[in-house]
């Protein structure tokens, strides 16, 4: 009975912080400390999620996150279904919300003009979503949720402020999500479009910011590993024309290469420019690991002995 009473006095508080969330919804502060005060609960046992769920909380608050008027609340409200669907072990709450409807939303929502930190929360709950989840890379696609990330990936600012960085770098991760962990090939080749515009992000914020090295890094390396297809490709030059140019023009630009004449000499040169970038001082000991993990996935990608010359 004394396990009982913790657990009904529990359910009784989610009861009474759901009521508040309807009840106060012209007090974006009260609604704030409600969601956060979910989150704490749910976190200690992976039981109350579930019951949450039950009484009708996760579909209220996911209403919560479109529907309020306030900034504050829509962000804590999106945070609070990422929190929820990313414990572990807890399954029903990330299958609730892995729905066409969500993905759409996300997709819109991140096309519109908000505050960067509400923004970075809706990737944050794209990239729980598509975690370890097949299905959830699936829906990523077929609602343009890709194609949105990859536009706001396009072009970091050198200049720009740390909150958008850490946009950023958090859409590399929904990304690295989207393509892999489980492999998702047809998620890897829409990805791979933008590579060509890695040779800017790696001249102009890589270097400088160094902070940004290893987003790129991880998004590079989960695109190409184990992709069979473009290891098959009939058209594998272009392939590895597009590498030559995403990363050591920055480092080896005094080399000239005739790409279309020799591609496996294209693909040696490729990995010097990583390792160029791998000597830079400004790199700590997490991007210098991300670096060797992008030049072990690019030597399987591109199916050459980067070891002989040619």
């Amino acid at each position: 009975l004394s396990s009982e009473r913790p657990l009904q006095s529990t359910k009784t508080d989610l009861r009474l912080l759901l009521e508040c969330l309807k009840y106060q919804m012209k007090w974006p502060g009260s609604q704030k400390q409600a969601l956060l005060t979910i989150i704490s609960i749910c976190k200690q046992n992976g039981q109350y999620v579930e019951f949450f769920r039950e009484i009708g909380g996760i579909s209220f608050i996911y209403n919560l996150s479109k529907s309020s008027t306030f900034s504050q609340v829509k962000e804590t409200a999106l945070f609070t279904l990422a929190s929820l669907a990313e414990l572990h072990g807890v399954y029903s709450c990330k299958q609730s919300l892995c729905r066409e409807e969500t993905f759409r939303d996300l997709a819109q929502h991140l096309e519109q003009k908000m505050p960067l930190t509400e923004k970075r929360v809706a990737v944050y709950m794209l990239s729980v979503l598509v975690a370890n989840n097949r299905s959830g890379q699936t829906l990523a696609k077929t609602s343009r949720c890709i194609e949105t990330l990859l536009n706001l990936h396009s072009f970091p600012d050198p200049n720009a402020s740390y909150e958008q960085l850490q946009l950023w770098a958090t859409v590399s991760s929904a990304l690295c999500g989207s393509v892999n962990n489980p492999q998702n090939e047809e998620n890897q080749n829409a990805c791979m479009y933008v590579f060509p515009l890695v040779k800017t992000w790696l001249q102009e914020v890589a270097l400088p910011r160094a902070e940004l090295a290893q987003p790129i890094c991880s998004f590079i390396g989960m695109t190409v590993a184990n992709n069979r297809e473009h290891k098959q490709h009939k058209n594998k030059l272009t392939y590895n024309a597009t590498l030559y140019t995403v990363l050591p023009e920055c480092c080896l630009s005094r080399h000239t290469v005739h790409m279309h004449t020799h591609p496996r000499r294209t693909t040696w040169l490729v990995i010097p420019g990583l390792l160029c970038l791998l000597s830079s001082p400004n790199l700590d000991p997490q991007d210098q690991l991300a670096v060797v993990l992008m030049i072990g996935h690019l030597t399987d990608a591109c199916g050459e002995f980067v070891g002989t010359r040619c």
